[in-house]
């Protein structure tokens, strides 16, 4: 079973939501794990690509969308398709509302919640669900 990580932001705004995600792929970068990130569609995939590519002016973070020629060579993919299927040292950061499917097949687990109404919504049903599967839930209250 996966261990999964609720990080519960104080903010009510994407934007704070795709700051936070960028903090959290530079700290797993930087351990040495690779990571997709899941969003929902491909509009969201590639706001959080462009927020990647700003994050920092000091560092840089290798990445690639799931449909570019260079997902298979960066350590940080997005996509909104199907879960790609993990090696053993590849995270998954969910920033889709719903749960995808394979995501048994990864160690680890992040979810963003911010304070919007439809992301509190949508994510309290998925810790219920990881539960219910028999994941390890771990809450994250920060700020």
């Amino acid at each position: 079973m996966a261990r999964i990580d609720f990080y519960i932001l104080p903010d009510t705004t994407l934007e704070a939501r795709l700051q936070f995600a960028c903090k959290l792929a530079e700290t797993i970068h930087r351990k040495g794990y690779r990571l997709h990130l899941h969003c929902e569609n491909k509009a969201l995939a590639e706001q959080a690509d462009e927020a990647l590519w700003q994050f920092r002016e000091d560092a840089y973070l290798p990445h690639a969308l799931e449909d570019s020629d260079m997902a298979a060579s960066v350590p940080i993919t997005l996509g909104w398709q199907q879960l790609p299927v993990p090696t053993q040292d590849t995270a998954l950061l969910n920033l889709h509302p719903d749960i995808p499917e394979g995501v048994e097949h990864y160690a680890r687990v992040a979810e963003i919640i911010n304070q919007h109404q439809q992301v509190l919504v949508a994510k309290r049903a998925c810790w219920q669900r990881y539960k219910e599967m028999g994941h390890e839930v771990v809450p994250h209250k920060l700020g």
